[in-house]
C-alpha cells in the first residue's frame, strides 16, 4: 500500500469521522450581521444562553428551546459591533455589557464613533433591559469581562487610537471599568496600556485570583496581567510575540498560540516554541477562532471561520487537529461549507452531555448556527 493511498484513507476516514460527530440546527436565519457573540446564562436557569449583537438589536436565545428575546435595539444611530457577558455578582446570571455606534473611520470624535453601555436587566430578562453609557473611546470594536485582584473589570479594546490615519498614530487606549457593585452605579475608569496599533481582538486567559490579557493587534501580541491593583506588561511571556505582519484574531490553545493573520487575513497560523506554523493560506476576510478539545482526545483543536469565498469560492468553518500533538502534521475538515459566511463564533457545551458544541454567527448568510457535537 502506498504512503499516498494510505494517507488518503487516513483524510477520508477522520472526515467521515467529523460528518459523524456534528450535527447543524439552524437557530435564526434573520441575522441581519451577527456582529458577535456570547455564551452565558441569562435567567438562571443553570442552562447557557446564546447572546448575540446584531446590526440594530441585541438579542438572547433562551436554552433549550432558542426563542429569541429582544434585550435592547437601536441604542445608537450606527451599527452595534459587540458585547461581553459574565456572572460578575455570583447570582447565577450573566452581567451584559455592549458597544454600538460602530464608526471605524471615525478615529477623533467619540461622539460619531463608538460606545460602552452596561446593561441592567429588568426582574424578567426576557424584558427590555435598561442601558447605562459609559465614557469610551472612538472605534471601539471587542470587549471582556475580566477578573482582577480587585473584582471585576470592563476591558474595551477599541480598533484605532484616537485621531489615527491607517493606522499611524497614537496608541490604541485600552481602558478597564471596575465593576461597582451595581450596573448602574459609579465605573472608576482605568488606563490598562496604549502601545499598541491597530487592535483587532483579545483572549481572556483565566486565573485563579486575576486573569490575563492576551491581546494581538498590528505589532504582535502583548501579555497584561493584574498584580497589586493594576495592569503591568509581562515582557518574558511566552505568549509575547514581536510579529510586523500583525494578529486579526488570536486565540490560547494548550500548549501553543493560534491566529488569523493578518488584519481580516487569509492565514491561519500557530505560534509554539518561539516557532510560527502555517496551518492554512486560502482564508478571506479570516474572523472568527476558537480553541478547544472539541474531539476529546487530550489536545485542543482549532476552529477557524471566515466570511468570503477564496479562490475556490469556499467558505466556512473548518476544524483542524495536530496529529500526535504535532502542529506540523495537521488534518482538517469542513464544520460548515459554504453555509455560514462565519463573522464570529463560540465554543460551549450548551445540552450538558459533556461536549463542547459549536456556536456561529453568519454575515451575509444572515444566520445564527449551533453545531451540536454527538461524539465519537
Amino acid at each position: 500500500m502506498s504512503r499516498l493511498f494510505l494517507m488518503l484513507c487516513l483524510l477520508v476516514s477522520f472526515q467521515n469521522l467529523l460528518s459523524q460527530h456534528f450535527t447543524d440546527q439552524i437557530i435564526d436565519d434573520g441575522v441581519s450581521i451577527g456582529y458577535g457573540l456570547a455564551i452565558g446564562d441569562v435567567n438562571g436557569d443553570g442552562l447557557d444562553d446564546i447572546i448575540l449583537a446584531d446590526k440594530k438589536a441585541f438579542v438572547w436565545y433562551q436554552n433549550p428551546n432558542w426563542d429569541k428575546h429582544v434585550i435592547i435595539e437601536n441604542l445608537t444611530e450606527r451599527d452595534n459591533v459587540c458585547l461581553a457577558a459574565r456572572d460578575i455578582n455570583n447570582d447565577g446570571k450573566v452581567e451584559i455589557a455592549v458597544g454600538a455606534q460602530w464608526n471605524p473611520g471615525e478615529t477623533s470624535d467619540p461622539a460619531k464613533s463608538g460606545s460602552v453601555h452596561v446593561l441592567e436587566a429588568p426582574a424578567d430578562p426576557r424584558e427590555k433591559w435598561t442601558a447605562h453609557q459609559l465614557p469610551h473611546e472612538p472605534t471601539v470594536h471587542r470587549m471582556h469581562w475580566a477578573q482582577t485582584s480587585n473584582g471585576y473589570q470592563l476591558v474595551v479594546l477599541p480598533l484605532h487610537g484616537r485621531d489615527n490615519v491607517q493606522a499611524m498614530g497614537k496608541g490604541v487606549r485600552i481602558y478597564g471599568y471596575a465593576y461597582s457593585g451595581q450596573m448602574n452605579g459609579t465605573w472608576e475608569q482605568h488606563l490598562l496600556d496604549s502601545s499598541m496599533h491597530l487592535t483587532h481582538n483579545f483572549d481572556i486567559l483565566p486565573g485563579s485570583q486575576s486573569d490575563t490579557l492576551l491581546i494581538g493587534g498590528k505589532e504582535g501580541s502583548i501579555v497584561l496581567t493584574h498584580e497589586n491593583g493594576a495592569w503591568k506588561h509581562v515582557s518574558a511571556h511566552p505568549y509575547v510575540i514581536s510579529d510586523t505582519e500583525g494578529f486579526g484574531e488570536i486565540r490560547k490553545g494548550a500548549g501553543f498560540i493560534a491566529g488569523i493573520q493578518p488584519f481580516h487575513g487569509n492565514s491561519l497560523n500557530v505560534q509554539v516554541n518561539s516557532s510560527t506554523i502555517n496551518i492554512l493560506n486560502n482564508l478571506v476576510q479570516g474572523h472568527a477562532l476558537a480553541c478547544g478539545d472539541i474531539l476529546q482526545e487530550g489536545n485542543d483543536q482549532i476552529i477557524v471561520g471566515w466570511r468570503e469565498p477564496n479562490e475556490e469560492n469556499e467558505m466556512g468553518i473548518k476544524l483542524i487537529k495536530a496529529v500526535g500533538g504535532d502542529w506540523n502534521n495537521t488534518k482538517s475538515v469542513w464544520i460548515d461549507k459554504n453555509e455560514m459566511a462565519c463573522e464570529d463564533l463560540k465554543i460551549a457545551d450548551l445540552n450538558k452531555d459533556g461536549l463542547i458544541d459549536i456556536i456561529a454567527a453568519g454575515r451575509s448568510t444572515n444566520n445564527l448556527k449551533i453545531y451540536w457535537n454527538q461524539g465519537q
